[in-house]
């Protein structure tokens, strides 16, 4: 780790919630003197699903995980659940803790939120690891949103139920369509695309195989067609893997690859360590 990425080092282990714009934020720090990781989760999922990734890295990185607005037990609500908000969370949860400099891993939409804060935090991003998500894909049309408001209507009474579990978040049915609906306008081509050219950090891809709950056919599979365009673009952005399995599960069973990817982007941030 470089002196830049040190401010905080040594912090003790902490767990607290961090007050952000009308909300706070239930947040995890593990502590340490390690290079600070922060965990960005998929949409309406929470820091648990990061459990299998930090088991495998240890104690030798800093591990940051939280559960953004309305996700989670104890996250609150809010009256923004924009994307703009998820990124300007991470910025609170990183002042809060003491943290300048982090290498940041995001899991679907975590990852859409992990490419924008590196694209545009240069000198505060060690690194970025993409895991299937922020594939720029122009997947929104019309049906497609008439689709999506359609499922989030059908899945709201199961989701009701699981609410107290802290597994399904704390928001309507249309405001986690509009999320969902935003993300397919953010993760267009004309909008994405110009975002991952300007990443100037070391950053890597792992994909997933196949499909997963609310998509059909190979719609998944050609939104991650667009990738190799997007590396051989800009050379600081790499696919590290793909895994066998699909966009639901790889934080489960392909936990390995995700934890070597950020070993291959945290090696990078060492003194003299080639980009």
């Amino acid at each position: 780790m470089t002196d830049d990425a040190t401010p905080a080092a040594g912090a003790t282990a902490w767990t607290g919630m961090v007050p952000v714009d009308d909300t706070a934020l239930a947040v995890t720090d593990t502590g340490g003197p390690g290079l600070p990781v922060v965990y960005l989760n998929g949409q309406f999922a929470t820091q648990g699903y990061w459990r299998r990734v930090l088991a495998e890295l240890g104690p030798q990185l800093r591990h940051i995980t939280y559960d953004e607005r309305a996700r989670g037990r104890r996250s609150k609500r809010s009256a923004d659940y924009s994307f703009e908000a998820a990124v300007r969370d991470v910025d609170a949860v990183l002042a809060a803790r003491g943290v300048e400099r982090a290498l940041l891993v995001g899991w679907s939409y975590g990852a859409f939120v992990g490419a924008h804060w590196a694209s545009r935090n240069p000198q505060r991003a060690i690194g970025a690891v993409l895991v299937d998500g922020a594939q720029p894909y122009d997947w929104l049309t019309e049906e497609m949103e008439q689709r999506i408001r359609k499922q989030f209507r059908q899945w709201a009474p199961l989701m009701a139920l699981m609410r107290p579990t802290g597994l399904t978040p704390r928001m309507t049915h249309g405001q986690m369509s509009e999320c969902n609906i935003e993300l397919g306008r953010i993760g267009s081509a004309r909008e994405l695309g110009p975002v991952l050219d300007a990443i100037t950090v070391p950053t890597r891809y792992v994909v997933a195989s196949g499909s997963s709950l609310g998509s059909r056919g190979d719609e998944q599979e050609l939104i991650r067609a667009a990738l190799p365009s997007v590396t051989e673009r800009n050379p600081h952005i790499a696919i590290s893997a793909k895994v066998p399995s699909n966009h639901g599960a790889i934080l489960k069973k392909d936990f390995r690859a995700v934890a070597d990817a950020v070993r291959e982007v945290a090696v990078l941030d060492r003194p003299g360590a080639g980009r």
